[in-house]
């Protein structure tokens, strides 16, 4: 990698990256772990059903009593219909089969890693966090056919640790402006300065500015360069949570080369529809250590049989750019559909493995998310990884750890707190066997 003296743009976006990295490292977190204290098992009060979901429809679910009745598909019977019974024959079956049955139906068939790719940092401070930290602000440049497509990523490195570091890769939708302040902007947070001193590194993708545009028929983006560029787009048919997983792995080839980054000790978070991406791109890239999907909801973790607040019908037609054409053809006929979302979070066994969601976000199911591990649980006991789980869900504020693999219900809503972050960190800690 090389130092590029760059365009007053990037170092003005540097710069206030810089003033951003230092306003996180304002305050103390114990204060806001406070309300969180209190442990306690989950019911859903007959007032918040009452109360409803914004923006649902009139058909929306959100009491458990109404849930049709469902039958999940068998984890361990393979298209053909034969049996596997062992590690060996999921990984080499099974795991590759679900791959392409998610790849076909739901986010559609991304193209592969380019041949020519280069990184490198086109600005840096060495002394960020006041010498605590290095801030870089890094580029990924593709070559196919005969373009040429460019993103960056921000890494926050700390300074004064021994050995390499483990790092979050933080994806993110709502613009670069919301990654640079301190706490939860519209349910987004990225608090670097703590997870310095907790002695990870942290990096940060904008999906949406510096990847592809979270809207339907963008005509800029990783996707329309495809189109335009790659020898055959009519095999594409990614859609732009596959476009933003595919640029994540991007990344994670860079996060490999660079000396102060542990290849073996990468973590991937994103929130909502990042959370689906993260979930995504950690099913596919088995160097992703640890999957951390937060309040992903549908097209992420949970059970889309349970018809349970947001649904296939209403995701696609709200956001129909997100998945492939297939997936908007399963809306009302879930039960059709040979996969369902705990063969997605199977995918990442025997890896780490973590989702968190909020009491009282309905919309997205937390029910139908735990339910989900549970099930895919079952694929990390066949490892000798972990014991499968079982019911009751855990305590809202608690943490659930068994090895590789834990859930966590935060109190309140859809939203990343900055106490799901020190959730995150605890079983990175567990998981990645740091004091």
């Amino acid at each position: 990698m090389k130092s590029h003296l760059t365009c007053l743009g990037v170092a003005s976006l540097l710069f206030f990256w810089r003033d951003a990295v230092a306003v996180t490292g304002a305050g103390s977190p114990a204060d806001d772990f406070v309300a969180y204290q209190e442990k306690y098992p989950w019911t859903v009060s007959r007032e918040l059903i009452a109360h409803g979901v914004p923006g649902s429809v009139p058909e929306t679910i959100i009491d458990e009593a109404l849930v049709p009745a469902y039958t999940l598909p068998d984890l361990f019977v393979s298209q053909s219909g034969q049996s596997i019974a062992t590690a060996v024959a999921w990984e080499g079956q099974r795991r590759k089969e679900l791959l392409g049955l998610f790849e076909t139906e739901v986010f559609g068939h991304a193209p592969p890693k380019p041949a020519k790719m280069a990184f490198e940092w086109v600005d840096r401070d060495p002394e960020a966090l006041e010498g605590k930290a290095t801030l870089r602000l890094m580029a990924v440049t593709l070559q196919v056919g005969q373009g040429t497509f460019r993103f960056r990523f921000t890494l926050v490195t700390p300074n004064h640790r021994a050995g390499k570091s483990p790092v979050f890769l933080f994806l993110n939708y709502r613009g670069i402006s919301s990654i640079h302040t301190k706490g939860p902007i519209e349910g987004v947070s990225w608090p670097v300065a703590y997870a310095l001193e907790r002695g990870y590194a942290m990096a940060a993708l904008d999906l949406s500015e510096e990847v592809d545009p979270d809207k339907p028929n963008a005509t800029t983006g990783l996707r329309a360069f495809y189109r335009k560029n790659f020898p055959r787009p009519e095999e594409l048919t990614w859609g732009t949570l596959s476009s933003w997983a595919w640029a994540a792995s991007r990344v994670v080839d860079c996060l490999v080369t660079i000396p102060d980054i542990d290849p073996g000790k990468i973590a991937i978070v994103g929130h909502s529809r990042a959370g689906k991406t993260a979930l995504w791109a950690g099913a596919q890239d088995e160097r992703i250590a640890l999957v951390v999907p937060n309040n992903p909801g549908d097209g992420g973790p949970t059970i889309v049989r349970r018809r349970f607040g947001n649904t296939i019908e209403v995701m696609t037609r709200r956001n129909p750019h997100w998945f492939t054409a297939k997936y908007a053809t399963y809306a009302h006929r879930e039960n059709s559909m040979p996969i369902d979302q705990h063969m997605l979070v199977a995918l990442v066994a025997p890896r780490g493995y973590h989702s968190g969601d909020g009491s009282e976000d309905l919309w997205h199911d937390p029910r139908g998310s735990w339910i989900s591990l549970v099930e895919a649980s079952k694929v990390w006991s066949l490892y000798g990884a972990a014991k499968a789980l079982h019911d009751p869900m855990p305590w809202v504020n608690d943490l659930l750890i068994d090895g590789p693999i834990a859930y966590h219900l935060r109190a309140g809503g859809h939203g990343l707190m900055l106490f799901d972050w020190k959730l995150y960190l605890d079983h990175a800690d567990h998981f990645f066997g740091r004091e």
